[in-house]
């Protein structure tokens, strides 16, 4: 797939998306990267280190964040995707599920919506995706974590985001699923979800892995935001074993050493270019 001018080959690599939060309030990294001249130097940072795709955010999806307004988003976002764009040649994401902040954000020259309601909260997003021939990451949420059959459930909620999407005019070779880890789910989901992630291969779409830092990990480890790095490897190594084509990480370097170490042992060759 063609994320702006890179070619993706999904179906022989994993690539690296990294995170950008320009929020006070992030779970792992709030308030660090906030302001303009420190998120240009992080993207820098994360270029340098490896990453294939930089996905900026403006308003944190922790459990228990509190929204803010699509202007107040819209002028977090935009000066850092102007200016990476300036400088950097590389494609970018714009987190969001509201349609405002990613028209904005598409405007100022952003190549992909990593939307974590999948089309679902906002009706005009979809829509929108389309209008652009923007790529898209449709992530699997629900308001809470209850379902009749976990699995078959998921598997349904996730054919319903790929319909919006196709109804809408999204083409298939501009779609990602993001299973939605710690989105919508109990501790045991999240991890059956990561280790059924293989079911999500039934649709043909790419797949986008997401747990770095999560709770997931950190109730597993029983460890703090800043020390799951290594729980983070797991789940990328993991992830590829079922067929990831992204990984979604704060930790550039170390995962894509993973990821390379990973793809030697699968495919029987590395390549260090």
């Amino acid at each position: 797939m063609i994320i702006g001018k890179k070619n993706f080959d999904t179906k022989k690599h994993t690539y690296i998306m990294g995170i950008l939060n320009v929020t006070p309030d992030s779970f792992s990294d709030g308030g660090r990267y906030q302001h303009l001249d420190a998120a240009v130097r992080h993207a820098d940072e994360m270029i340098r280190d490896g990453a294939d795709i930089l996905d900026i955010g403006g308003e944190s999806t922790r459990p228990g964040h509190l929204q803010i307004s699509d202007s107040e988003e819209i002028a977090r976002v935009v000066p850092v995707i102007e200016k990476i764009k300036r400088e950097f040649d590389i494609p970018i994401s714009i987190d969001t599920y509201k349609s405002s902040v990613a028209e904005a954000a598409l405007q100022a020259g952003a190549d992909m919506v990593n939307d974590i309601w999948g089309l679902k909260y906002d009706a005009h997003m979809a829509c929108l995706i389309a209008r652009y021939g923007a790529a898209c990451c449709l992530m699997h949420n629900r308001k809470e974590a209850v379902y009749q059959d976990f699995l078959t459930d998921f598997l349904n909620d996730m054919r319903e985001c790929v319909r919006i999407a196709r109804d809408a005019g999204i083409a298939d070779d501009k779609i990602i699923l993001d299973p939605g880890v710690g989105f919508g789910k109990d501790y045991e989901m999240n991890l059956a979800i990561i280790r059924e992630l293989d079911r999500m291969q039934e649709f043909g779409y790419p797949i986008l892995l997401g747990t770095s830092r999560k709770s997931v990990i950190g109730i597993t480890l029983g460890l703090p935001a800043d020390q799951r790095e290594e729980g983070t490897l797991a789940t990328t190594v993991y992830g590829m074993t079922k067929g990831c084509s992204f990984v979604r990480v704060h930790d550039i370097k170390t995962n894509l050493r993973a990821v390379r170490m990973t793809e030697a042992i699968l495919n029987g060759s590395s390549d260090n270019s």
